[in-house]
């Protein structure tokens, strides 16, 4: 007997096509740290071409009546091909059965929470393939050298100054939480009790750096924080996510298998705006 694609009414309901993007594409989006720094972009196609612009049109100063000089604006661009990215989740029949939104929820919650690990992990390191190359793997970014240890805020300014001299604004910074709690507990001075990291008044439990907000991720190496500009990185996830389930590979224990699979790539059009700030201890 073929694997059925629905086992259960309360699966069925949940994992129809209709579904699929409220109980995991849009919870992973907010889940992935890459996802939020970035430019996330949903698309139907196989691949994704990114316009790259290598030089501006420039102008002249001309006299009235005279012709203007013709001036090209160059251009490339970088094509971006999603990789697959498949999850296998093993849950038990009762969960499977039970028709509360609740329960449907905690399926979606934990498949979209792999999905997101999955692609924080390959766009802040170094995969190897089939895994798409992630910044860790990336030549040409922009560097900041620490010293042995964080004790002020100048690495930062300084990294935004680097953003800004090739053009790019840096709108993020995403760091390892330990590297976020070393920071979070330098003060403004010998003897003060105010923290060197400031607060988002929207939210309180974020951390902010020279007033852009701090991230984490813990697969990023204790010591480095990227400093990420939003228009200069893209997430690329393709529309066709597809859930199936079955209850056949794991008949004999009553449980339900739940395969996802999806397609993420990543796109780093002008990698000098994309600064790494690192420790040398």
């Amino acid at each position: 007997m073929a694997p059925a694609d629905y086992t259960s009414t309360a699966v069925a309901t949940a994992f129809t096509p209709d579904e699929i993007d409220g109980l995991v594409v849009q919870p992973t989006t907010r889940l992935s740290v890459a996802m939020q720094a970035a430019t996330a972009i949903h698309t139907s196609s196989t691949t994704l071409r990114i316009p790259v612009i290598t030089d501006d049109p420039s102008g002249s100063w001309v006299g009235e009546g005279e012709e203007i000089p013709v001036s090209d604006l160059q251009s490339d661009e970088l094509t971006v091909t999603p990789s697959k990215l498949a999850t296998l989740s093993v849950i038990s029949s009762e969960l499977a059965d039970d028709s509360s939104p609740e329960a449907q929820e905690i399926v979606g919650q934990g498949i979209a929470r792999d999905v997101a690990g999955k692609i924080d992990a390959a766009f802040f390191g170094d995969l190897d393939a089939p895994a798409p190359k992630g910044l860790a793997g990336l030549t040409g970014v922009s560097t900041v050298d620490a010293g042995d240890a964080y004790a002020n805020t100048d690495p930062f300014a300084e990294a935004i100054s680097k953003a800004r001299t090739v053009g790019a604004t840096l709108t993020a910074w995403v760091a390892n939480p330990t590297t976020a709690l070393t920071m979070a507990k330098v003060k403004k001075a010998e003897g003060s009790n105010e923290p060197l990291l400031g607060n988002d008044p929207t939210e309180p439990t974020k951390r902010t750096i020279l007033g852009l907000p701090l991230e984490e991720f813990s697969g990023i190496p204790d010591g480095v924080v990227w400093g990420i500009p939003v228009d200069r990185v893209f997430v690329v996830m393709r529309k066709d996510t597809d859930l199936k389930v079955s209850d056949q590979s794991h008949f004999t224990s009553d449980q339900i298998a739940i395969r996802a699979i999806t397609r993420v790539g990543f796109g780093f059009p002008h990698p000098s705006a994309i600064v790494k700030i690192s420790t040398t201890a």
